[in-house]
């Protein structure tokens, strides 16, 4: 191959590399820089006069402290935010102190900016308030005999920093995210005096049996003793989205060889 060929064939290369993770409505698209600026500051709805949002440079920032700031970009007629999944509004409306947009049930959010320096109070704490699904360090003991011989598991559910972000709704139908931690489960399996197995177990774990967006949006919430056979010693792992009934359930075995498997529950 030439040099020149070798040359073009590296800038075909860039140029696709450099457009393939963009959104839909994007692609090739600048961003409105002059709508961008018309959005800074503080919004108000227009039927209730409270503060809806504060946008400050590139990052949009609510009034409920659980809700977690997004960037977003403005391309065309339509607003992009930028959260745990991103979303898209279109536009209807647009002035210096006039935004007017379609949320996601397509009801039209009206609103417009403020001018009282007290609307500021609502946005006082940057902080997200981050949602502790389990406070307290959480001690489960298991006692089983089996072909004679006693066995002991003891299972610690201790919360973490890392954190899970679940998508959520306001009340005006506008997409946002929650933040919650997630827990840090350690196992330790005795064989009479002897260990058996111990280690620490996270999400991660179970990279291999669930899709990266479910494991994305769950916490590792419980581990349960199931009990024990000529396989081995049995828990069953319970991940599950936050504040909601969707759960999904893992077997783990460590067997008497001291190596463990995990498949879904049936």
């Amino acid at each position: 191959m030439t040099l020149k060929r070798s040359i073009i064939l590296i800038v075909l290369v860039s140029l696709w590399a450099s457009c393939g993770n963009k959104p839909d409505g994007e692609e090739g698209v600048r961003e409105d820089l002059t709508a961008k600026q018309m959005l800074q500051g503080i919004w108000l709805d227009d039927e209730t006069e409270m503060p809806l949002m504060r946008i400050e440079g590139d990052t949009v920032y609510y009034t409920n402290p659980l809700n977690a700031p997004a960037s977003f970009k403005v391309v065309h007629d339509t607003i992009y935010i930028y959260s745990s999944s991103p979303v898209s509004y279109k536009i209807e409306r647009q002035t210096e102190y006039s935004f007017w947009f379609h949320s996601l049930p397509d009801e039209i959010i009206k609103l417009h900016k403020s001018e009282n320096s007290e609307d500021s109070l609502s946005f006082i704490s940057r902080e997200v308030e981050v949602i502790s699904t389990t406070p307290e360090v959480v001690k489960k003991d298991s006692v089983a005999m089996y072909n004679g011989t006693r066995y002991r598991g003891y299972v610690y559910i201790n919360p973490s920093k890392m954190k899970v972000f679940k998508r959520a709704y306001s009340e005006n139908g506008i997409s946002v995210d929650n933040v919650y931690y997630d827990n840090v489960v350690h196992i330790c399996v005795y064989e009479g005096k002897q260990l058996l197995y111990g280690r620490d177990v996270t999400k991660k774990f179970f990279s291999d049996l669930f899709p990266e967006e479910i494991l994305e949006q769950t916490i590792l919430a419980d581990m349960n003793f199931i009990g024990v056979d000529d396989k081995g010693y049995h828990y069953q792992a319970t991940i599950g989205v936050p504040e909601s009934s969707v759960f999904y359930l893992v077997n783990i075995d460590i067997g008497f060889d001291k190596q463990l498997s995990i498949k879904k529950a049936e």
